[in-house]
């Protein structure tokens, strides 16, 4: 019998390995599974990878360090839609860790992640392959690579995705790609705004947050507000605004209608259909802090255009400011503020502003919080500029009191902005002397020293609106503000400099603070200024002639010359022609020197000693060294200035004896001598009615007080240096008062010819020359033959040669003469 088939049996074949189950506790041999040929083996591997590194960050490291994002990148282009599928759920989600993505970015996976995005893949590929993405743009490299491999179409085309997940994770690598400039352009050239504005309707949350988060974005370029405005993008937002329980995406909303604020266009079109009354009442009615403070920075962008300030206007933006300035979150009083200050460039906004809100302001600056402080002293800043009427408000709600204190704040932002407030107030009279009495001179002393260039231009800027009077400038003076005033005049900031020296200007106006001025080196200062193109300011040449101006033994040394404006009183002394860059010694200086073979300084004091002493005792700070007091010139011919004084022997008064023992100054001798020639010169003018009959008079006085006329040939024989020698040895000083020179030369007679026209009225100029050379013009108005009056003829006076004769000014006599 033959061996028994069963029937349908079938032996298998050789070549077929049977299926084998194999259990796997190590993800390195999972890993190792990667390399199989196997699509099954591929799939289940990947799907035990993904669970396992969903588990922990840690497991993604140690997966990371197994080598597996080689494995999973290379398959990402595998034939098979579940190897891959499974190969992009493992990466996208390990790319959430940071080590992951510096990996990712180095073997360069962008394009390949981007070819998943193709219409036809699984919906689960897209989610996690917009997932990767999303992790991956964070990093600016990646978001370059996605733009330019083309990764925006596919991107926003997934925002119709039907799946919430790839619609969430494609929006967020949006969000990301656009919060670059050159990805926003081309958003918008792709025609992302419908999209976006269908997300808003989505039911999920996050997704609607996120899409006016790129809203946001997006709008801050033109052509995207443009784009919003077309597609009824307005409404959608104004709907949210008034969807109370969409409340959670109120403060983004207002965020992207506050870009659209800043387009008149929209902004116009808003206003049309009352869009802007409906933000403004939302905003009134809201008392979230944070969408509070947003409104304000928005209003604050907005209004740097004036179309839009005269909108917001309309639409009465000024009541919810003023309503955020009562609020108790200090951010939101600084963002009030600073809308504030951007809206009074309307001038209707200003009016309203400053009527309502200035007494709101003032109350602020008492707050503890610096920031709050520097906002709201900006807006008052910005109120009272060109506004007389709010300055004046400022005043009248007390706020000079803590404008003061504000200027010891720690912020330079709200010193500068104070000092601003204070100047803008100095315009009305009753409020400068307010703020003087407080001490504002001392106050700017330590602004004057700050480095900050905008501090350090409003206080000599205000230094300035207030030295406008003798006491301020004196309070200045004393408080050692002058000398870093001086400094400021160094400054590199052309802002600053300018302001120095109108400052100085004013303060130049007197005397003392003149001369002060000039002991600090601003003289020196100014004349370098005034040789730089570059340096020099239209106040810095104003600023030189009026220190010389105040202190005419200066100018007469350093300019050698004075103009007939140039009235010389008791104290001045010329001391000759000082070198460039040589120091100018004050008349204490001078006196306190041993007696030199150097020229004489000749001085003027026509005051008697008691008087000198009893002004030492009245202002021991004002220096006697230099001119002194102005004394008051009569405007009348013939008008005696100065009674001669009853008694000619020097008195020595307790007070004066009490000076002299505690040496504080010295005080200069009286001129006798001179005072009896202004007496006599006064008496001899009154009878003449003529200017010319005048000064050919004092000429000829002169010339006879000071040796006679001298003849031409005669003048080497005129010994008048053996004179001055003698009397500087009698009197055991270089300081030689004018009235003791008896034999004088061309600089001793035009000087005490400018001393005695200056006394009487007449006006005339010193001028010094050449060796030892000095004249004086006058200027006459002549009568033609017809009686009709010439123009002014300017002559030299000769007090020299012909006492009397007028030289007319470049004849070949008057020439000679010089």
């Amino acid at each position: 019998m033959g061996k028994k088939v069963k029937k349908g049996s079938q032996d298998p074949p050789k070549d077929v390995f049977d299926p084998l189950l194999i259990e796997s506790k190590t993800p390195a041999t999972v890993v190792l599974m990667l390399s199989s040929p196997e699509n099954e083996i591929l799939a289940k591997a990947c799907d035990a990878l993904y669970k396992f590194a969903s588990k922990d960050d840690e497991n993604k490291v140690i997966l990371l360090g197994l080598g597996v994002l080689e494995h999973l990148h290379r398959l990402l282009s595998h034939e098979d839609p579940l190897v891959r599928r499974n190969a992009v759920m493992v990466l996208g989600i390990m790319a959430s860790n940071h080590d992951v993505k510096k990996s990712l970015r180095e073997l360069d996976v962008t394009n390949s992640l981007l070819s998943q995005l193709a219409p036809e893949e699984d919906v689960v590929i897209h989610e996690f392959a917009t997932l990767c993405l999303a992790y991956m743009a964070a990093e600016y490299t990646t978001k370059v690579k996605i733009f330019e491999q083309g990764g925006l179409e596919p991107l926003i085309r997934l925002l119709g995705s039907p799946d919430p997940d790839v619609k969430k994770n494609s929006l967020e690598c949006i969000y990301l790609l656009v919060q670059d400039f050159q990805n926003r352009a081309s958003v918008c050239e792709l025609n992302i705004i419908p999209p976006l504005l269908g997300l808003l309707e989505s039911e999920y949350p996050v997704i609607q947050l996120l899409a006016l988060q790129t809203l946001e974005l997006i709008s801050k370029d033109r052509e995207a507000r443009i784009l919003l405005g077309e597609n009824n993008g307005l409404d959608c937002l104004l709907n949210i605004l008034e969807n109370n329980e969409l409340r959670d995406l109120h403060i983004e909303t207002l965020a992207v209608l506050g870009n659209c604020l800043e387009d008149v266009h929209i902004l116009q079109q808003i206003q049309l259909t009352e869009g802007l009354k409906k933000i403004v009442s939302f905003l009134e009615a809201s008392t979230v802090p944070d969408i509070q403070k947003n409104a304000a920075k928005a209003i604050t962008k907005a209004a740097y255009d004036s179309e839009i300030r005269k909108i917001l206007h309309w639409g009465e933006v000024e009541k919810f400011l003023l309503i955020l300035l009562e609020t108790n979150n200090d951010e939101v009083k600084v963002a009030a503020s600073q809308a504030i200050s951007a809206m009074c460039e309307n001038m209707d906004s200003k009016y309203v502003l400053g009527l309502q809100g200035i007494p709101q302001l003032v109350q602020l600056l008492s707050s503890d919080n610096e920031e709050v402080k520097e906002a709201v002293v900006t807006a008052l800043t910005n109120l009272t500029t060109s506004s007389p009427r709010n300055a004046s408000v400022v005043a009248e709600a007390g706020g000079i009191e803590p404008l003061m204190k504000t200027l010891n704040a720690q912020r330079d932002g709200a010193i500068s902005s104070a000092i601003a407030v204070l100047t803008n107030l100095s315009l009305r009279e009753s409020s400068r002397v307010r703020i003087q009495s407080r001490g504002i001179m001392s106050a700017l002393v330590g602004p004057l020293r700050s480095t900050n260039s905008q501090v350090q231009s409003r206080a000599a800027f205000a230094v300035a609106a207030f030295g406008c009077d003798a006491d301020t400038r004196a309070e200045l003076r004393n408080v050692g503000g002058l000398g870093p005033l001086v400094e400021l005049l160094k400054s590199n900031n052309e802002e600053v400099r300018r302001n120095a020296c109108w400052a100085v200007t004013v303060c130049g106006s007197d005397e003392p603070t003149a001369i002060e001025l000039c002991r600090l080196g601003a003289l020196d200062i100014l004349e370098e200024m005034n040789l730089s193109t570059k340096r020099k300011n239209n106040f810095s040449e104003a600023a030189l002639e009026k220190l010389l101006d105040n202190n005419l033994c200066q100018k007469y040394s350093r300019m050698g010359y004075l103009s007939s404006n140039n009235i010389i009183t008791n104290g001045f002394y010329d001391c000759g022609q000082v070198k460039h860059g040589g120091k100018f010694l004050s008349l204490e200086e001078l006196g306190k020197q041993e007696l030199t073979d150097r020229r004489a300084i000749i001085f003027i004091n026509a005051k008697p000693q008691e008087n000198v002493a009893e002004e030492k005792v009245q202002d021991e700070s004002q220096p006697v060294s230099a001119a002194g007091s102005k004394e008051k010139l009569r405007k009348g011919k013939g008008k005696k200035e100065e009674e001669k004084p009853k008694e000619v022997t020097p008195v020595t008064t307790p007070v004066e004896e009490e000076i002299n023992i505690e040496n504080a100054q010295w005080i200069p001798p009286p001129d006798f001598i001179l005072m009896d020639y202004i007496n006599e010169a006064s008496k001899m003018i009154l009878s003449l009615t003529t200017t010319r009959e005048q000064v050919v008079a004092l000429a000829q006085f002169v010339a006879d007080k000071m040796g006679g006329p001298i003849e031409t040939e005669q003048l080497h024989n005129f010994w008048w240096e053996l004179d001055m020698s003698q009397i500087e040895f009698g009197l055991k000083s270089n300081i030689v008062p004018i009235g003791k020179i008896k034999r004088g030369s061309f600089y001793h007679r035009a000087l005490l010819f400018k001393v005695l026209a200056d006394r009487n009225g007449i006006g005339c100029t010193l001028v010094r020359g050449m060796y030892n050379r000095a004249w004086n013009e006058v200027k006459l108005v002549e009568r033609s033959p017809k009686g009709l009056l010439l123009p002014p003829q300017e002559y030299i006076v000769d007090v020299m040669f012909e006492p009397g004769r007028l030289l007319k000014q470049g004849s070949a006599k008057a020439d000679q003469y010089k």
